[in-house]
């Protein structure tokens, strides 16, 4: 009973209620979950700790991401059910929870506590906190999806541009000029519960649209006038089964996996890139933190003006200039990146920025291919997508920076094979991407005994149950 403020009938905005609040709730939540991208900040300090390899320390990274896409495909309709509010509670527990028992794990010296904290429970907070937000504004934001989803993932990518440069700082206050494990198990429980406080912020202000609800001047037909923007309905179950599904997953899987894998490693491959004669990186620790603060400034700024851009030329097209933008910056930092720290910084900044951009785009894509009705289940399943990824990326270049030489001993030519690997990856997606059409209306779901919800949402109205209220089934 104490937490009934949760239950959703207590998140219905009243009417006059503006829907411009609910972006820093989002962000509230996605900007603490980012920190999942500031990982290589101190990853050379568990190697050592642990005595392992790097591989095996990106193994965290991976898992977190993993669960993060089986939770939001398993929970998608428990969090519809119960409403965005109990869903970010859930989420701040479980991440809160992750970093506390990863500390434990790290004070005790055994790695699988780890993956079990930040990785398995965590993870779940990351897919929990992920999809709910996003869910909530596209019920907010039906006339401009592109911008609604952008605003929605933006914090998720600019989280490390907070807990790198925070971490950096907690490392040394705990740590010194060297810190070990110690100093990360202080940095966990210090996270932990800096982070629990400011996602509960996102718990006490989110809100749901009320049934029926549009925005003042919005047509519901008026989405509808644009190619690849389907005007019937798909469910979930039905979507899974067509080849736009599949085709859109692989996309997703190659640009997350070549974008994955400059994140996963950035403090360290922008100092093994430069190094002197002498072996010696001219790239400092610090200014290695910035760069992975910067990338977070690309990957979250990608995630916003690249999804409103495709609002304005559509998302298959835009999707054409990730894949293939994508190619030529792997081509190039892989053949001159390490001739200019400017251009080396250049190119990565716009990977990331297409990278984010991806993640942003895809539930307005989704929309576009399978309408309203159950998009935001059909989001969740497509994150296993991100969930492959998050194992391949770091498998890829952690596998191939391990069998060129240990950590702190590498330089460019090392990376070079795993970038152009990524080069084949992206081009997979290119293809892909090329061959996504109009689904098939042997899929759609039948007209007669639907009407138009919240926001021209497909809804049954016989049902009185909460998963299939109109202000509720364009998430699921």
């Amino acid at each position: 009973m104490a937490l009934t403020f949760l239950d959703r009938e207590h998140t219905v905005a009243p009417p006059g209620y503006s829907r411009w609040l609910i972006p820093p709730a989002a962000l509230a939540i996605h900007l603490c979950i980012g920190q999942a991208y500031a990982t290589s900040v101190y990853k050379d300090a568990l190697v050592e700790h642990f005595d392992t390899s790097l591989t095996a320390i990106g193994v965290i990274f991976s898992i977190a991401i993993v669960m993060l896409g089986v939770s939001a495909a398993l929970f998608g309709t428990w969090v519809d059910r119960v409403g965005p509010r109990r869903t970010m509670f859930t989420a701040a527990c479980c991440w809160a929870a992750g970093f506390l028992v990863a500390a434990a794990g790290i004070q005790l010296g055994q790695l699988w506590i780890v993956y079990l904290g930040y990785g398995v429970i965590g993870g779940i907070g990351l897919g929990l906190g992920y999809i709910s937000p996003v869910s909530t504004l596209i019920k907010w934001f039906p006339d401009r999806p592109g911008l609604a989803t952008g605003m929605a993932i933006m914090g998720f990518g600019g989280g490390a541009m907070v807990a790198a440069p925070l971490s950096r700082e907690l490392l040394a206050l705990y740590g010194g000029d060297s810190p070990g494990g110690d100093a990360v198990a202080k940095l966990f429980v210090t996270l932990g519960i800096a982070y629990f406080a400011v996602m509960m912020l996102g718990v006490f202000t989110v809100r749901v649209p009320a049934p029926g609800w549009v925005p003042d001047g919005f047509d519901p037909a008026s989405v509808r006038a644009k190619p690849m923007v389907t005007t019937a309905q798909v469910s979930a179950s039905n979507a899974i089964r067509t080849p736009q599904f599949w085709l859109l997953w692989v996309v997703l899987l190659c640009n997350v996996t070549a974008g994955i894998g400059i994140l996963e490693q950035a403090a360290d491959m922008i100092q093994d890139f430069f190094r002197d004669g002498s072996g010696v990186s001219t790239v400092t620790v610090v200014v290695a933190a910035g760069f992975v603060g910067l990338l977070s400034v690309g990957n979250m700024g990608g995630r916003f003006v690249w999804s409103s851009f495709s609002d304005v030329i559509g998302r298959k097209p835009t999707y054409i200039v990730y894949l293939g933008g994508g190619i030529a910056l792997y081509g190039l930092l892989a053949t001159v990146g390490s001739s200019s720290t400017v251009l080396f910084v250049a190119f990565c900044f716009v990977i990331i920025s297409f990278y984010g951009g991806g993640f942003a785009t895809v539930p307005a894509y989704l929309r576009d291919l399978f309408g309203t009705y159950q998009v935001g289940a059909i989001h969740g399943r497509l994150l296993t997508a991100w969930s492959t990824a998050g194992v391949l990326g770091p498998l890829i270049v952690n596998g191939v920076l391990d069998a060129q030489g240990n950590p702190g001993e590498l330089g460019a030519a090392d990376y070079q094979p795993a970038l152009l690997i990524m080069v084949g990856v992206l081009a997979v997606g290119f293809v892909a991407n090329l061959l996504i059409k109009p689904v098939s209306e042997r899929w759609h779901e039948p007209a007669s005994g639907r009407t138009t919800g919240a926001a021209g949402t497909a809804a049954s109205p016989s049902s009185t149950d909460p998963s299939t209220d109109p202000s509720t089934e364009a998430a699921r």
